[in-house]
């Protein structure tokens, strides 16, 4: 498939790993960028249990030794054709693998060299090991996903990695290229996920710091202490996730559950637990599907907690095409969209180090 998307003709080069980076390249390529993985001689990949058909997706794989000297004369003329490089080793690691920042830069000043860690590049955390759940307990974001006298809830690997992690990276290589083609100099994106995460918590900083925000799990309207902000169970074992923050939208959910308007104060946190056993038991009566006819179409914010298969399926996800199907396996489709130059999944590939310079020197 040919290249479709807004970053058609910006190369990047993906150094094998887990975490943010595979994530980062799998965007990126969506959105058009031609981005070349570069893979451990064996072939072996840090996410091979999942093969090529969702994390690896859309680009081009090169298999090269790093400690041979042919394998660093291929990566190093790569690094001469290319925009950037993505790395997610610890600090240090290819630096000594003589493949650092200043080696790449003098090769190509024009280069952005991006690097995707837990801690960042310095600190005193920089060199120890780490993962999502210890990146986001750092930062106060774990704290504050909890129930009332819970331990914290871990959010898969959603917000530390990807959204702390990939995001940021994505968007500190997208911003460091278009830098580079104005001004002729490359750099370093140092994306630390403490860093994205810190930011992800600026709404709540500013709540905090009015005044507005209680520091612990469970005591505010955006954590699961509000009744009208939370999950409820149904009859039949489904769940429904209802969310009307305005108090227009506050009304409708009153109306759909059968409860008179004027029963309740939202904003009134002494009404909140005879509020909540109302809601519960309203929801309990009947299963998710009824509560999902009842609230299709209006503005009550309530939705089924859909499982994974659910949402692959589910009608409004069908009609919007959020999910696609490649090689039998059904995953995400490219996003975001853009109305003239929309993504796309194209095929993955193994390609020798001599036919991508070939390729790639001649474009």
């Amino acid at each position: 498939m040919e290249a479709s998307g807004p970053l058609q003709g910006v190369r990047l080069i993906e150094m094998d790993a887990i975490g943010p980076v595979p994530l980062c390249g799998m965007i990126l390529a969506d959105l058009g960028a031609d981005v070349v993985r570069i893979a451990r001689p064996s072939g072996q990949a840090a996410y091979d249990d999942l093969g090529e058909a969702v994390v690896h997706r859309g680009r081009r794989t090169v298999s090269l030794n790093l400690k041979d000297p042919e394998g660093r004369a291929a990566f190093f003329s790569l690094v001469e054709q290319a925009d950037g490089l993505m790395e997610g080793m610890r600090p240090g690691v290819m630096e000594r693998l003589g493949l650092g920042p200043d080696a790449c830069l003098t090769r190509n000043p024009r280069f952005v060299y991006g690097r995707a860690t837990g801690w960042g590049q310095t600190g005193p955390l920089a060199h120890t090991a780490g993962h999502d759940i210890n990146y986001i307990a750092m930062t106060g974001a774990l704290h504050a996903i909890a129930q009332k006298d819970q331990l914290p809830t871990v959010p898969l690997n959603l917000v530390g990695d990807y959204a702390g992690g990939t995001m940021f990276l994505a968007l500190g290589m997208v911003s460091a290229i278009l830098s580079a083609r104005s001004t002729g100099q490359g750099q370093v994106v140092d994306a630390a996920i403490v860093d994205g995460v810190a930011n992800l918590m600026a709404l709540f900083h500013a709540y905090l710091a009015t005044g507005s925000w209680v520091d612990r799990p469970a005591a505010n309207f955006l954590d699961g202490a509000a009744p009208y902000y939370r999950c409820y169970a149904c009859a039949d074992g489904g769940q429904v996730a209802i969310g009307p923050l305005e108090p227009q939208f506050f009304a409708r959910l009153l109306e759909g559950l059968d409860i008179p308007a004027d029963r309740f104060v939202q904003s009134d946190q002494s009404q909140w637990p005879a509020m909540e056993h109302a809601f519960a038991t309203a929801f309990a009566a009947k299963p998710r599907s009824h509560w999902e006819q009842v609230f299709a179409g209006t503005d009550a914010c309530v939705s089924p907690v859909l499982s994974m298969h659910e949402a692959m399926v589910h009608p409004a996800n069908t009609a919007r095409g959020v999910f696609v199907a490649r090689d039998g396996v059904m995953q995400a489709a490219p996003a975001p969209r853009f109305s003239i130059t929309p993504g796309a999944i194209r095929e993955s590939e193994m390609i020798t180090a001599e036919a991508l310079l070939a390729e790639w020197s001649a474009n």
